[in-house]
């Protein structure tokens, strides 16, 4: 019996990790975000057939997600604005050391699509325009996001200076359009989402009654400004049907999935697997995924300075990306402490 035991006991030790699913965590953003439902497809569609059961947590957006990757156990990637992105590259090269422990050991899996920024008024404003937000009282977001940050840094290429705290609110995205369309204490709120966005898309019809977008005026110098560094970009009238009329043109901001410098081997396993499984399953996300799949490219760009791709997953994307290739007929192929800024507030530096 004891010689039977020993024998199950092997054939079940051999037996298990071939089953045994590992345990990875991605931050995203908010429940009714695109984070969240990209988040979710990479689980399906990336995670699961590389043996990885991931965890998608919604979280209050990017600026959180850095701290969350660097330091939350389980949480191997995230969803990262550019812009949030190399606001802690410069801070981190201006001298703030916290920046730099959060920022220096992060590592760039693949650029993904540009998000549509949204510039939300009420139906009765005055205003038109998106430069005309000068000295208003504005919803930037809650402090960590990334939607705080954009929206902050926005404000200071576009008009020269910070929004003054007194005209600013870090609300939620529902309850500042509650306040905007309610007591009427807020001129402006703005939300970062890639379109269609769960939260502008449950609008009823009688959501025009109460809310308008902002328009990017191409002409306006202070949209010179802002698109040195953001991108213009189309909120269409498809995505928003029930309450749009017309489509608005605005800015956006490229989103990315990060991960950590790891060197586990372990975890580098996983990891590389999981990046097998997502090339080889890009034409399902595509085809099944959120409609912001169709936006992105399976390439890997150069990236800004102070960038730095994962070594390990950049290798085994850029092969696949080869066999991909060479698959495809050439004719088919696709050409300290101290008193903190505004930025370091958003970006959670504060308290470090």
């Amino acid at each position: 019996m004891k010689i039977l035991a020993l024998i199950v006991c092997v054939l079940l030790m051999a037996l298990g990790p071939a089953h045994a699913q590992t345990a990875f965590k991605i931050v995203t953003a908010s429940e009714r975000g695109t984070y969240i439902q990209i988040g979710r497809d990479l689980a399906k569609w990336a995670a699961q057939p590389a043996k990885i059961d991931l965890e998608v947590l919604p979280s209050k957006g990017s600026s959180e997600n850095v701290q969350r990757l660097r330091f939350e156990p389980g949480v191997k990637l995230a969803l990262v604005q550019s812009d949030v992105y190399q606001a802690f590259v410069d801070q981190a090269v201006g001298g703030n050391a916290a920046a730099g422990r959060l920022i220096t050991p992060l590592r760039v899996v693949l650029p993904l699509y540009n998000e549509e920024i949204y510039f939300v008024t009420r139906a009765d404003s005055p205003l038109t325009y998106i430069h005309e937000l000068k000295d208003k009282k504005i919803n930037v977001g809650p402090v960590g996001s990334g939607t705080a940050l954009s929206a902050t840094t926005l404000y200071r290429l576009m008009f020269g200076s910070a929004l003054p705290e007194a005209n600013a609110s870090y609300l939620s995205n529902e309850d500042a359009l509650l306040k905007l369309t309610g007591d009427k204490s807020l001129d402006a709120v703005i939300v970062v989402a890639g379109q269609p966005a769960k939260l502008f898309a449950e609008m009823k019809p009688e959501a025009r009654k109460y809310i308008k977008l902002l328009k990017l005026d191409a002409n306006a110098k202070e949209t010179e400004r802002a698109v040195a560094t953001y991108f213009p970009a189309t909120i269409r009238t498809a995505s928003y049907p029930n309450w749009m009329s017309e489509d608005v043109p605005t800015l956006s901001v490229k989103a990315f999935l990060v991960t950590y410098n790891y060197g586990n081997e372990s975890t580098l396993t996983s990891l590389k697997q999981f990046a097998e499984a997502f090339c080889a399953n890009f034409d399902t996300l595509q085809a099944e995924g959120h409609p912001k799949w169709k936006e992105v490219q399976l390439d890997m760009p150069a990236l800004g300075k102070g960038w730095k791709y994962f070594a390990p997953m950049e290798r085994t994307l850029r092969n696949c990306m080869a066999q991909r290739t060479r698959a495809v007929p050439a004719a088919m192929q696709a050409p300290v402490k101290k008193d903190c800024s505004q930025q370091e507030k958003v970006l959670g530096l504060c308290r470090m």
